[in-house]
């Protein structure tokens, strides 16, 4: 989704499932029911918990409901089948505006072609597309030209951009000037990972909606819903190193994520008597490509985090993650070599809490 994105195939604005955020749905129906939607929301919490997903039912509803029988809605669901639906799900909705990085120049040129041509482009290929590092400003600007012109039946104009936090300055100024001066019946709908490091302007001009990491049944009952192949087992690992975050336990079920989060324990769990075998073949896996190095700084990580939180041994636990923190952000700025950074986290570790 950006929040999970599309992990595993879950796309957000496809997705009409829901979990774990209730009372956030709930104080959204009620101001519409009052007639009191504040025209921006901004939608955060940690990524992988649905906050994309709950901006898509937010439009839905909004483009979909009849104003004029406020008092007959309980939930903010809509049908898969309505035409609404079916328009937001295709990217085609004349009153719904996305904004989310673009490609890069390069693959963009690919995709255009693609279209002219009347070709698709293979999952493969489609995954192997870069986007750009931020979203620019020139396609922040098109919200101007799409909040001029009317609405398709004079009602509500929706903008969701997935996520705020993938903007620089210039971007972030220019949503800033839409958020001073919204027009009438504009919902402008902001995803966020790290709301903190957003200017406190944009903040402050929009209700808050922060989202809780999902619990572990939630996560489970989503994976079974998505995920329907795996056993109870592997739900059951998976969702005990997810910390709440269904995009997580997508991608970890998508990677082995258990099965390699168990070979770190034990070679983490054996203190100064480690095996620098074992611990080579994790490094090599774990440098094997882009996927399994996020997804390996994330389990050693998660590692340090619960030992932290349940060992007696906390300062040794607490100076492993100073260490190993400090060492994945030096690895591109100071073009380190990743193998030998895993390892001697891995060796840090050990050293520490033999």
């Amino acid at each position: 989704m950006s929040d999970a994105g599309s992990t595993g195939n879950v796309i957000p604005r496809n997705n009409p499932y829901v979990l774990g955020h209730d009372a956030a749905e709930q104080l959204f129906l009620q101001a519409w029911k009052n007639n009191a939607l504040h025209n921006s929301w901004l939608i955060s919490g940690i990524e992988g918990i649905g906050k994309a997903t709950l901006a898509y039912k937010f439009a839905r509803f909004v483009l979909s409901a009849d104003g004029k029988q406020r008092e007959n809605y309980s939930s903010l669901d809509v049908s898969p089948s309505h035409q609404v639906y079916k328009l937001i799900a295709g990217n085609s909705h004349p009153d719904l505006k996305i904004i989310e990085r673009d490609y890069t120049d390069t693959d963009r040129k690919k995709v255009l072609k693609a279209i002219k041509d009347g070709e698709q482009l293979s999952n493969e290929e489609l995954g192997n597309l870069k986007k750009s590092a931020y979203i620019r400003i020139d396609d922040v600007r098109t919200i101007n030209e799409f909040l001029s012109k009317h609405s398709s039946n004079d009602g509500w104009r929706v903008v969701v951009i997935d996520s705020i936090d993938e903007m620089n300055t210039a971007s972030a100024n220019a949503v800033l000037k839409i958020l001073e001066e919204p027009p009438a019946r504009t919902l402008m709908l902001l995803v966020s990972h790290n709301p903190n490091q957003l200017l406190p302007t944009i903040k402050s001009r929009c209700t808050k909606l922060e989202l809780r990491p999902l619990t572990d049944a939630h996560v489970a009952s989503l994976l079974r819903r998505y995920r329907p192949e795996q056993n109870e087992a592997n739900i059951k690992q998976i969702t005990a190193i997810a910390s709440g975050s269904i995009g997580k336990a997508l991608s970890y079920v998508d990677n082995n994520a258990a099965q390699r989060y168990q070979e770190l324990c034990r070679i983490l769990s054996s203190g100064n008597k480690f095996s620098i075998a074992s611990a080579l073949s994790f490094a090599e896996e774990a440098t094997a490509n882009e996927d399994n190095y996020t997804l390996s700084k994330e389990l050693i990580l998660k590692f340090l985090s619960e030992n932290i939180k349940k060992s007696q041994n906390v300062l040794a636990y607490a100076d492993s993650w100073d260490n190993a923190v400090k060492l994945f952000s030096e690895v591109d700025r100071l073009n380190m070599d990743k193998k030998q950074v895993i390892i001697n986290i891995i060796n840090n570790i050990c050293k520490n809490i033999a």
